[in-house]
């Protein structure tokens, strides 16, 4: 005999399934590798993880940005970074930058659907004016911090390990717009997915919710309760022992939250989707057998782990190859919300649902990874063509893929493959030379990106270099003010917040 509560929640669930607007829980992690999940054959334990990728859809062929704002930003707004002039580096703590304002944001789309909209965990879109802050971007409810990243228990930037003496020093915690002070020695991951299981047990049933938890972890500084290194004693490595601790310690925050909306009787009208938001970094995490790391537009940069989810798919237990990009979810997502994207800008982000659902084939044939011109080799001219090739500057830092193709130009960290063992990082380094700015690979083949094709195809290349001065065309110029002194959390009572 079901309770009166449970026959209650049971009405909501089944009016929220007849209206067409499911729950969608957006968790996006931080940093975390390709081949940091147990289902790519990580020895790290991810039991949560593997099991709800399990019994969704895992997307194999899916891309982020090389870092963490970008991948926020089009996340947000289905548009890439050139669009608004954010192409270069992340939005920091101590410049006048961010989101632009008209840019119209994922939540905003959902707040005017009908949904009680959510962010628990990293903000990073900008906080230099009040207009910037979650709140005012779309978001009912905000608990989390505003800038890149801090220390997990002190909640507080620079973290410990931070030497530079030009660093700005300042609690980052807020609940809505006021700063938290009482969580000084709470683990961040713990913190965060007790304020999601809150949020969600207080959820008003009569509304669809979206929440979107964006997990500081697995971010710099390897910071993890001594419980979750423990399990990992016989890893010789110290800093992999530490890495792994806080993957694991996630991934029960993940299976924490996903009972929480079991119990709250959600779950069976939820779409669930797990993301990182860039490769792992080349000190910590792996990316094998990828190419690259974290800020680098090599593969292991910018291929992701994620999955989707729902007893809303219709195929489940199954792997994806479509093409989809983190821009895509702003209109799969507004769409799936039965909203609608024509009063946005143009978008870049295609609605892939049938994709992920069903199995058809992505409507999305290319993606621009990026064009950042003021990210130049000194002693080189990104801004006018070089004398080998008047189509696109091949000197200035682009990447695109275009259906089994993938084009880098300009002076590009040259990466490596980093195999990790317990027993420590092995390095295999590439043979390009240091002067080398131009790539082609078949990633369809070749997903190593081992083997550069780009004399062998000219046509091809040519073909993809007219695409980025293209694309170029259209771009925005890069917005990267100065660094402003009055960002200077000593200023503002010790706390990282608006200072304009």
């Amino acid at each position: 005999m079901r309770t009166l509560s449970q026959h209650l929640i049971l009405f909501h669930t089944v009016a929220n399934q007849r209206e067409g607007k499911p729950h969608i829980v957006f968790i996006l992690a931080d940093d975390y590798g390709w081949n940091d999940i147990g289902y790519h054959g990580s020895f790290i334990q991810t039991p949560n993880l593997d099991r709800l990728a399990s019994e969704g859809v895992k997307l194999e062929n899916y891309y982020v940005q090389p870092i963490c704002s970008p991948s926020r930003e089009q996340l947000m707004t289905g548009r890439y970074q050139i669009r608004y002039g954010l192409q270069h580096s992340v939005i920091t703590h101590d410049r006048p930058h961010g989101l632009p304002l008209d840019e119209v944001t994922l939540p905003q789309k959902l707040k005017d659907n009908g949904y009680s909209t959510y962010l628990v965990g990293k903000w990073h879109l900008g906080f230099f004016r009040k207009e910037y802050l979650p709140l005012r971007r779309g978001f009912d409810k905000f608990y989390g911090f505003l800038t890149g990243g801090e220390d997990y228990w002190a909640h507080r930037r620079p973290n410990m390990y931070s030497k530079a003496s030009s660093d700005y020093h300042g609690l980052d915690l807020r609940d809505q717009d006021e700063p938290v002070l009482d969580q000084n020695g709470t683990y961040s991951t713990h913190l965060f997915q007790r304020k999601a299981i809150d949020i969600i047990t207080h959820h008003d049933k009569n509304k669809p919710m979206f929440l979107y938890l964006s997990f500081q972890a697995v971010h710099a500084p390897l910071q993890a309760p001594e419980e979750y290194v423990e399990k990992y004693k016989n890893v010789q490595n110290i800093l992999i022992r530490k890495y792994a601790a806080m993957v694991t310690a996630m991934d029960e925050a993940v299976g924490n939250v996903t009972n929480a909306l079991k119990d709250s009787g959600l779950w069976d009208n939820t779409v669930l989707i797990f993301s990182t938001d860039n490769g792992a970094r080349r000190s910590a995490g792996s990316n094998w057998p990828l190419r690259g790391w974290k800020n680098t537009l090599w593969e292991g940069g910018i291929r992701g782990v994620c999955f989707v989810t729902s007893n809303l798919l219709e195929r489940k237990g199954t792997k994806s190859d479509a093409l989809i990009h983190i821009s895509d979810w702003f209109p799969t997502l507004t769409h799936l919300s039965r909203g609608s994207t024509h009063d946005t800008k143009p978008l870049d982000g295609f609605d892939v649902w049938d994709s992920i659902s069903i199995g058809t084939k992505s409507p999305r044939e290319e993606i621009l990874l990026n064009i950042d011109p003021l990210k130049c080799k000194r002693g080189f001219s990104c801004a006018s063509g070089d004398s080998k090739n008047s189509v696109f500057n091949t000197f200035t830092y682009a990447a695109i893929r275009s259906r089994d193709w993938k084009l880098l130009t300009g002076f590009q960290d040259q990466g490596g493959w980093k195999h990790r063992k317990t027993s420590g990082n092995y390095f295999e380094k590439p043979t390009d030379s240091p002067n080398k700015h131009l790539w082609l690979f078949n990633i369809r083949n070749d997903p190593e990106e081992r083997t550069d094709l780009s004399e062998k195809y000219p046509d091809i290349v040519e073909d993809l270099l007219k695409k980025l001065k293209t694309y170029n065309r259209t771009a925005a110029p890069p917005f990267w003010p100065p660094r402003d002194p009055m960002a200077n959390p000593a200023l503002h009572g010790d706390v990282f917040g608006p200072w304009l």
